[in-house]
């Protein structure tokens, strides 16, 4: 196994660091289904990549992120995953489990925050979503943001 240091964790620094999106700041938002198992992120797919802390104060974990939209400019908007069961301030959606846990503990998609990444910045793929699923997120994210 390759030990990194933390300059090589994709998306952490850089012109392809992950960072937070206004959800309703981001222009038209076209979110389709659209994965394909070719190493590249589509909207439909988990991928790994590092996401910041809400502090932004340099600090954050390298997590799976479910992608819902591609921008125009290239870039990717994507909803960040959490093993964690949550209740609260925050919207998070159920979806269960999938191959992206490696102990198949259920998993929460944060709705309240919404990332930008790059497809240099993320580690890898892990999985599509099945469209229900997907669809599931996609439903909340449209009716709180006012994305079609």
């Amino acid at each position: 196994m390759t030990a990194f240091t933390d300059e090589d964790i994709p998306g952490r620094y850089g012109p392809t660091a992950t960072a937070e999106a206004d959800p309703r700041e981001v222009g038209r938002v076209r979110t389709e289904y659209a994965p394909a198992h070719d190493g590249d992120p589509d909207p439909g797919e988990i991928v790994w990549t590092w996401v910041p802390f809400e502090e932004n104060d340099g600090r954050g974990k390298d997590r799976p992120v479910l992608v819902v939209a591609r921008e125009a400019a290239g870039t990717l908007l994507a909803v960040q995953l959490s093993s964690k069961q949550h209740d609260g301030d925050r919207e998070w959606v159920p979806i269960g489990s999938g191959p992206w846990d490696r102990s198949g503990r259920d998993s929460w998609v944060d709705v309240d925050r919404v990332l930008r990444l790059h497809e240099q910045g993320m580690r890898r793929e892990a999985c599509a979503l099945d469209r229900m699923r997907f669809n599931l997120v996609v439903h909340r994210l449209r009716e709180r943001y006012g994305w079609r």
